[in-house]
This record gives structure tokens, sequence and C-alpha cells, in this order.
């Protein structure tokens, strides 16, 4: 469909004309960066190895996306690899997941048969050999072990004594939400910052502060305590006021810590509209190992909507208009007879959807989400960047924004997941919780322990500088000749 081009003045008066998503606005304008964000900027520039931490909403994914782009003019692009702990905290960056780029499958044994995989993988050796800046999203999901055999993994490949054999490293992420998800015991010791390289991978680790996604004060408050586990009493009576004991409004998102509930939520309120049920078939290309990741993306293998649907977007569009990971809205019709979409959905159709904060009816195409090997695209997913929005599990929510949640709280489990499901929202006014106990509220005794370590520079920013008099990884590095190879 051709696009079209208005201003924002105009397209505020078309709430009853139909227009494609991909509409064309004035270019945005240039983001204000914060002091802490310069200085965490300034470091990579430097070729600084950093780790980026702090609570949601903070801007680590936007910081990020810049850091990526600075990186590959300093580097090259071909020599930045760009990776997630999960298929979707990587597509939501245009990576690929660190397993892949590792070429250590699931990364099971020691050290040693890791590496006689990666030099068997002609492309993975050629890999970790051209790679100069090594990027990790979502680390909290990544496990120490795992964390120290990358490192050996690098340095031994390369056949470099250096930390990580040479390579600039930037790490993301937040320990106080969602853990490692394949963590036998966390009470073990199983977080990245408990891997014995940790301190020395990293010339200097950054705590971001300011907070952009919420401006309520008193809710920055309760998260922050609700972060740290040790909420007080004016937490527990805010959190009794947002309590809610009626069914909640069917247009307001709900957080389930478990799919089954999820899934039964959505397909109940579906049915339960009486509508025709249109289906949307995932279009994936590549070759089979590559597309086997596609499944841990965020876009649906199939999608049933119908007239009534409550949806949600599931990508980044235009974060200008509000077209967020995140922006809810209702299906109220179907464009016919659009050929050039029908692998997706036999039928010829496209949604038509009615934001909640974007005025006007919006017809909703296909988008991408790829796997990259290096600056390779190796698979690919078309599909309708639409999720049924009734309901939505907790892990699946990391990242986004929403102006009303309800989240049932009755059967969470494990640390940060309450923190992780509150701290979506932006305000208060749009926070209601039910299932709603104390104890369900937790943070990990090591992950508080670490982030203490944090001390404010001169400029009131917190930071951690590497410890040049510690002890480096303890672990036996083995230099192979695989040159020849």
């Amino acid at each position: 469909m051709k696009s079209i081009s208005f201003s924002i003045a105009t397209y505020r008066y078309m709430s009853t004309k139909t227009v494609n998503l991909k509409v064309k606005l004035p270019g945005r304008k240039r983001f204000k960066w914060t002091d802490e964000q310069k200085q965490v900027l300034d470091s990579v520039s430097k070729g600084q190895s950093v780790f980026i931490s702090g609570s949601a909403g903070t801007g680590k994914t936007v910081l990020l996306e810049q850091i990526i782009k600075q990186l590959k003019k300093i580097h090259g692009r071909s020599r930045v690899a760009v990776t997630g702990s999960t298929g979707v905290a990587a597509c939501a960056i245009r990576g690929q997941t660190l397993h892949s780029f590792a070429g250590v499958g699931l990364g099971e044994g020691d050290s040693r048969i890791l590496i006689d995989t990666v030099v068997g993988d002609r492309c993975a050796y050629r890999r970790w050999n051209k790679v100069r800046a090594l990027v990790i999203d979502e680390i909290s999901m990544i496990d120490a072990n795992f964390f120290d055999k990358l490192e050996f993994v690098a340095k031994s490949v390369r056949d470099e004594s250096k930390m990580w054999g040479g390579i600039q490293v930037v790490v993301s992420g937040d320990f106080c939400q969602l853990p490692p998800v394949n963590s036998k015991c966390l009470d073990m010791g199983e977080y990245a910052f408990e891997a014995e390289c940790w301190d020395q991978s990293f010339d200097v680790q950054f705590e971001l502060t300011t907070v952009f996604r919420q401006a309520d004060a008193q809710l920055i408050k309760l998260l922050q305590s609700i972060r740290k586990g040790e909420i007080d009493q004016d937490d527990l009576q805010l959190l009794e006021k947002v309590s809610v004991r009626t069914e909640p409004d069917p247009s307001i998102p709900r957080f389930f810590p478990r799919n089954d509930d999820v899934c039964k939520v959505n397909r109940n309120r579906l049915e339960s509209l009486g509508k025709e049920i249109y289906v949307f078939l995932a279009l994936d290309e590549g070759a089979d190992k590559w597309k086997r990741q596609l499944k841990n993306v965020i876009a649906l293998d199939e999608l049933e909507i119908c007239i009534g649907a409550r949806v949600m977007l599931n990508k980044n569009l235009d974060p200008r208009r509000k077209f967020v990971n995140g922006a809810t809205g209702t299906v109220v019709g179907f464009k016919h007879n659009v050929p050039s979409f029908q692998d997706i959905c036999k039928c010829h159709i496209l949604p038509i959807v009615e934001f909640d904060s974007v005025p006007g009816h919006w017809i909703v195409e296909p988008e991408e989400w790829v796997v990259m090997n290096g600056e390779v695209a190796v698979a690919k997913r078309k599909q309708i960047p639409l999720m049924l929005a009734w309901a939505l599990s907790i892990h699946k929510c990391q990242g986004m924004t929403l102006d009303r949640i309800h989240t049932d709280l009755s059967r969470a489990f494990g640390y940060g997941m309450v923190y992780v499901a509150l701290s979506r929202v932006r305000s208060l006014d749009g926070l209601h919780i039910s299932g709603f106990c104390p104890s369900k509220i937790k943070a990990h005794p090591k992950v508080l322990q670490f982030y203490k370590r944090f001390k404010k520079d001169e400029d009131g920013n917190l930071r951690l500088e590497r410890d040049v008099a510690s002890k480096a990884c303890s672990k036996e590095v083995i230099l192979l000749d695989y040159k020849s190879i």
C-alpha cells in the first residue's frame, strides 16, 4: 500500500479514516543523553569494556542501540557481534542469540569440549577470530558457568591471553529482573556476576539511575523498594490501594506468571466474542538450524484474531507516535483483497486496529524479525506484529511499556517476577493487582550484595572500576594453535 504523508496536526482529526500504520512523519528530534549515559558512551568510544545496568525504564535499550552504532563506526559493521541471552532479546536489537554466535550449541560440557566444537565449525571459528566487539543484552538470564566458558573459549580460539581474547565486551541487563531460566539452583551461585572472570571482564561497570518510563515519584519509590525486596508500611498501603477484588476491565492487559493461565484467558475471551476468527501464519525463511531460533522470538507462529479482539504490538514500529512494543488496541475491522500478503493469511486480509493511545484506525502490515550471523540475516520471520492482549506472561512482558496493566500475583514464583510485572506500567492510575502477598516480593541476597558494590563517583554517577590488583580469572587458559585451520 502506498504510504501517505501528513502533519501531526492533521492526523489528530483522522479518527474515522483508515490509514496505513507506516505513514511518514517529520524527522524526530535528537535524543538528549543524560550525564551518566554520556559517561557510558565515552567509555565505549575509548575502547573500554563496560557493563551497563539499571532499574527498569532507565533507557538501557535506547543507550545500547546507540552504543551498537558507535561500535560499528569504530570497528566496522562486520566486526561487531550483537547478541541477546534469548531470542526475544536478540531480535529486539536486531542481533542473534549469544549461543548461536558462540557456536557452542547449548553450552553443555566442559570448556575444552566447547573449544573443540567451535574449532570444528569453520563459521563459528571465523566469527570468534573476526569479532572486535561483542554486545550481550539481558545478561540476567545468562548463568555464571556459561559466562566463564565463553571467556575461556574466546581466549583459546583467538590464541590471546588478554581477557576475552582482546575483544571489547559491552554487556547490559538488570540482575533484579528475571534470573537465568536454566539455573538448577540459584542459591548455589548461578548469576553471571558470580563468574570467576566477571570483574576482570570490564574496565568499568555502570548503574543507570534516571528513570524515564515513570514520572510519578511515588510509583518510582515503590518500584525501587520492590526491586530491592525492601518494602515498608507506606509501600504496603500503596499496594493495597491498587489491589482489586473484582473482575478487571477486559480492556486492561492481564499479566500472569504462568503460560497456562495466559492461554486460557485469551482463548476464552476470543471465543466469547462470537465473531469469525482469522488466522495469520508466520512465514519463515532460512536454513533449518537458524530457523529453529525463530521459535524463540516474540512474533507468534500462529496469530488468531477477530473483530473486537484486544491486541498488543509486539515490536517497536514508531516510538515517536507511541507505536511501541506494548501498545494496546482493539481490532475494529479488516482490509480485504490484499493479495501481496496471501502467504500469511489465505483470506488476503490485514487487520485494522484502533489503538488506545493513538487517534485513528490503522492498517497493520506484516513485519520481519531476523536472526543475524554477523551482518548477514540467516533467518527471517514475517508476521503481523500483534498478539492477543487480554493476557500475557510476565516472562514475555520484559522490555514492554504499558499505560495500564492488571497482574494476578497469586501464582508468582521466583526472584524479580513481581518487580518485572509492576515496572511495565507508566503510572499508578494504570496499575491494578490481585492475589498480592508480601512474601511474593523477592530479591536475591546475592543480587543486592552485588549492587551495593557500586559507588558514586565525583559526578554522582554509580560505577565500579576494575580493581587492577584483584585476582584475574583463575581458569587455566589453553592457547592452542588453530591458525592453520
